[in-house]
């Protein structure tokens, strides 16, 4: 058995993938593009499974409107390397994005934000206290 994270978007999956790219330059890689094929959504990116810290996670653009979308009850928890990098991906994920904690040092960790970015994608990014000697 293998479960994956799965992402639905109404129309925006391509711009939230190009924007996480941007975020995490040097950690996501796309395996897998799909396209629609036609109606009014052909062309589109219709699925695509990338990887991010070593999990790997799908997206799909549902051509159909649904009532629904993301919530902040479920976000993806990075663990970022150094504080350069939370940093950048905080400004990154930020714009035009919901800032629910702002960045900054917090008992459970040296830096922390919590935001969603303009997809609605919830976003915890950490840097975890260092470890003891």
């Amino acid at each position: 058995m293998q479960a994956t994270p799965f992402l639905m978007f109404q129309g925006d999956a391509q711009e939230a993938l190009i924007l996480w790219k941007r975020a995490f330059p040097d950690h996501i890689k796309v395996t897998e593009l799909e396209r629609h094929s036609g109606g009014e959504a052909h062309g589109k990116l219709s699925s695509a499974r990338f990887t991010l810290g070593g999990t790997e996670w799908r997206v799909f653009d549902s051509p159909i409107p649904h009532a629904f979308t993301f919530t902040p009850a479920t976000s993806i928890f990075v663990d970022c390397e150094d504080e350069a990098q939370l940093r950048h991906a905080a400004k990154v994920l930020g714009e035009g994005g919901k800032v629910m904690m702002p960045l900054d040092g917090y008992e459970f960790a040296a830096l922390f934000t919590w935001l969603s970015d303009v997809h609605g994608v919830s976003w915890q990014l950490s840097l975890p206290f260092p470890e003891p000697d």
